[in-house]
């Protein structure tokens, strides 16, 4: 049966992606810019770090999101990086801030009474620190322990609902990532899209159950979903 084969139903529980969906990666130029590595460099640093996490979910190894992240800055450098600038823009990853509307679309699914989570790519500390730091009211799921089960991985989102404690059919995502979606929606899962990223929906996937223009738009539609029968 495909997934919400009657339809899609109000979520139970509520799943949100990390980077440049709640957190921007943009504050992250400057750290670029300190490190000696030309801005423009950024979105293919981000591009390179997404194909290489994708790869390695599809063939499989141990590696953690700081191996592959770093990995792809000495790629993009030709391996020119020196190391304490390669530091800089690690750590800048994990004092990123989150979007203006993040903790009103939080709170919005709180009041609702539905749990609220973050998952992120390989493993959870850094979305706990991301979250500690900004005070937004969610939790840091782990999202499997290394990239064998990162996302758009069918197990990375089951694995979420089965921490949330609920049946993937009412797990909403809320993403700002077209993939992103597309893996929720595989998954079963409920799923919700801001358009502040990319714009337009890729049209090389199934549309989502929700979307709007920034997180709080989003969540809202997706709450506005029938209830389950």
């Amino acid at each position: 049966m495909p997934p919400h084969a009657h339809g899609p139903v109000r979520p139970a529980a509520l799943v949100l992606d990390a980077l440049d969906t709640l957190f921007p990666l943009g504050p992250l130029e400057w750290r670029f810019r300190e490190a000696g590595i030309p801005r423009v460099l950024m979105t293919r640093w981000c591009d390179h770090l997404l194909r290489d996490a994708f790869a390695l979910s599809l063939l499989g190894g141990e590696r953690t999101f700081e191996d592959v992240a770093r990995g792809s800055l000495r790629d993009i450098t030709g391996n020119q990086i020196a190391p304490a600038a390669e530091d800089v823009i690690i750590d800048g990853l994990a004092r990123l801030e989150p979007r203006p509307e993040a903790a009103r679309a939080l709170d919005t699914a709180r009041a609702a009474g539905l749990r609220t989570a973050v998952l992120g790519h390989g493993g959870g500390e850094r979305v706990r620190l991301l979250l500690e730091r900004s005070g937004l009211p969610a939790e840091a799921l782990t999202g499997g322990g290394g990239p064998t089960e990162w996302k758009p991985a069918e197990a990375a989102y089951l694995s979420a609902a089965h921490d949330l404690g609920v049946p993937p059919q009412r797990l909403g995502l809320v993403t700002a990532h077209g993939w992103d979606a597309a893996g929720g929606r595989r998954a079963g899962l409920v799923t919700g899209w801001s358009s502040h990223l990319e714009g337009r929906f890729p049209s090389v996937f199934p549309r989502p159950d929700a979307q709007g223009r920034d997180l709080a738009e989003t969540v809202e539609r997706l709450l506005a979903l029938p209830a389950p029968g």
